[in-house]
């Protein structure tokens, strides 16, 4: 009998490796296609099967599959994150298999489309504009007014998005967009949009059901990068139904409802406004904190639902978990950095991750990229994780050396 297969296009630093051991906790062989294997440290790590094939070749993706298939019963194929869903789609459509609305994610993966389908639906989002070039992003902010935000129309991880305060922000900014230090793989385009003040809590749903809803807070302006998820939310009972109201009004917006869904949501002076819609579960570690707070596995039911097996989203338990991650405050080289085995230790903490080792060179770019670790704790209650996870990062240290000039 032939062995059951899950087929990842792409892999991830982040949500790549709970994919590859959920698969194997399930029984499944995961094999990855990927354009360069050899970037995704794990799979080494784990001795799982890689193949390297074009993936922005559909063909090319489909006659490997077909290869596979004569070895292996294919149970499913799925992708860690967004950039490669609708091929995912297509090609379960072409294998008869289960999968997403390849249309659908298309769609979705346009920020400018979303936006166009989301305000046609009535859902709040912030006012907005697409820019093609510096006299169309400079006439948008003018219409919407300062502040604003700068973003790629296409893209993911919080790269090239900066909140621009004044002109002199917004000219920088747009130099830096189209100036040829941000990699576009496709003709430029930019969205201009209004800042929607408050906090942001994101909302992570499987299918048509919410599973729950958490709370992110960011380092300083005019970047976005993440500095802690909290799982709950401390949310009213109002609060709640309206931001759940509007993440479900996403999906019919947009078409979607098969699979995961990541919603990024900002409570503002007129209640909640979308931010960003994402085909794809948060990455990590916004899913260990699920599990650690409802016991919901959502990498694991989200192979389920791949593979035709029945998934189950009931809460297991009540915690609250957190994360901290761990960004340095200055650019320049790892000396070395510590204190992980210490920080695990301490009751409560669930897990220490660092991306780097030493004399790693560290150059900061205001995106997800920035994050050299993290730190995820959990307990009964909010004010116990949030000590236990301050204690923990107190423990972990590091230098950095500047670069010689």
């Amino acid at each position: 009998m032939a062995r059951r297969a899950l087929i990842l296009v792409e892999g991830s630093r982040y949500n790549g490796p709970l994919y590859v051991q959920a698969a194997l906790q399930l029984g499944l062989h995961p094999i990855v296609l990927s354009a360069n294997p050899a970037q995704y440290d794990y799979l080494g790590a784990e001795g799982i099967e890689a193949i390297r094939v074009d993936t922005a070749d559909l063909d090319a993706l489909i006659r490997e599959c077909s290869r596979l298939h004569a070895t292996y019963d294919i149970a499913g194929i799925t992708s860690v994150g967004d950039s490669f869903y609708a091929t995912v789609g297509k090609l379960c459509r072409h294998f008869d298999l289960l999968g997403p609305n390849p249309t659908s994610i298309e769609r979705c993966c346009n920020k400018f489309t979303q936006r166009q389908l989301l305000a046609e639906a009535g859902v709040p989002i912030p006012d907005y504009r697409l820019a093609a070039d510096a006299v169309d992003i400079e006439s948008s902010a003018d219409e919407i007014g300062l502040p604003v935000i700068l973003k790629p129309a296409v893209g993911a991880g919080s790269r090239g998005v900066r909140l621009c305060r004044n002109l002199d922000e917004l000219a920088q900014h747009t130099t830096y967009l189209l100036g040829g230090q941000h990699i576009w793989q496709s003709p430029p385009r930019i969205l201009v949009e209004e800042f929607a003040q408050g906090p942001l809590y994101w909302v992570d749903i499987m299918g048509d059901q919410i599973v729950g809803i958490g709370t992110a807070d960011f380092g300083p302006l005019p970047h976005f990068v993440g500095r802690q998820c909290t799982f709950p939310a401390l949310l009213t009972d109002d609060e709640h139904e309206r931001i759940a109201d509007v993440s479900l009004s996403c999906l019919r917006a947009l078409g979607l409802g098969w699979g995961p869904t990541g919603i990024e949501v900002r409570w503002t002076t007129r209640g909640p406004v979308v931010i960003e819609v994402n085909p794809r579960l948060h990455g990590t570690p916004t899913p260990q904190l699920t599990q650690l707070a409802y016991g919901i596995d959502l990498v694991t039911e989200h192979i389920k639902l791949v593979i035709g097996d029945k998934w189950d989203l009931r809460r297991r338990h009540s915690q609250t978990a957190a994360a901290r991650f761990l960004v340095p405050d200055r650019d320049g080289t790892l000396d070395w950095i510590g204190g992980d085995s210490q920080a695990v230790a301490i009751p409560g903490v669930a897990e220490v991750k660092f991306y780097v080792e030493a004399k790693t060179p560290i150059v900061r770019k205001g995106d997800l990229q920035d994050w050299i670790g993290y730190v995820i704790a959990a307990s009964p209650s909010r004010a116990q994780t949030e000590a236990i996870l301050q204690h923990a990062v107190d423990i972990i240290e590091w230098s950095i050396r500047p670069f010689s000039s």
